[in-house]
């Protein structure tokens, strides 16, 4: 498995790569060599944002964390991980079964802790339909605020390709842009 440390607006000595390498090698006896792995130091006033990422086969994990210094962002972030695999354990099995380390991970009952349920299945309380408005992100984010929703699916008048605006946790706005 290959990690990547990346310092935004910061530097990474190598006293705090090291903590970090050994810190996300717990991961290495769950995940096989094509897994990818990502964390983002970023600092924020008084505190540092860790954000850890790992791509295996088509789905990523994703956790952040802010504290006051990286290495606890870090552990957060990496214990926030953790509790998402726990979480989710059965619906992952079956859908990554070729990959035989995560398998072993998730029938080790001991490594993902007990009182974790996952069996009950995502359900789709709601279906919408609705036409695709061709738009800039710009408008897409008017829209999206005047309806009064945390994203906005549209047809970029840029691109024309669908693409979605979003409102951050940090009252800003992300826009995603599939690739196809």
């Amino acid at each position: 498995m290959k990690v990547e440390i990346l310092g935004i607006d910061m530097r990474i000595n190598p006293i705090l790569r090291a903590a970090i390498e050994q810190k996300m090698s717990k991961f290495e006896r769950f995940f096989d060599d094509s897994a990818r792995g990502e964390v983002k130091l970023q600092p924020e006033g008084a505190f540092v944002r860790a954000e850890v990422t790992f791509k295996i086969q088509a789905l990523y994990f994703r956790a952040e964390s802010v504290a006051s210094d990286a290495m606890t962002a870090v552990e957060q972030a990496i214990d926030n991980l953790e509790g998402q695999i726990r979480k989710n354990k059965t619906r992952m099995k079956k859908r990554m079964k070729d990959f035989s380390s995560m398998e072993a991970y998730f029938d080790n009952e001991e490594a993902l802790g007990e009182g974790m349920n996952d069996e009950d299945e995502f359900r789709i309380i709601r279906r919408k339909s609705f036409t695709m408005s061709e738009m800039t992100p710009d408008e897409a984010v008017l829209q999206m605020e005047l309806l009064g929703h945390s994203f906005l699916l549209f047809l970029s008048a840029e691109t024309n390709r669908v693409c979605a605006v979003y409102k951050r946790v940090d009252g800003d706005y992300g826009l995603l842009e599939p690739e196809y």
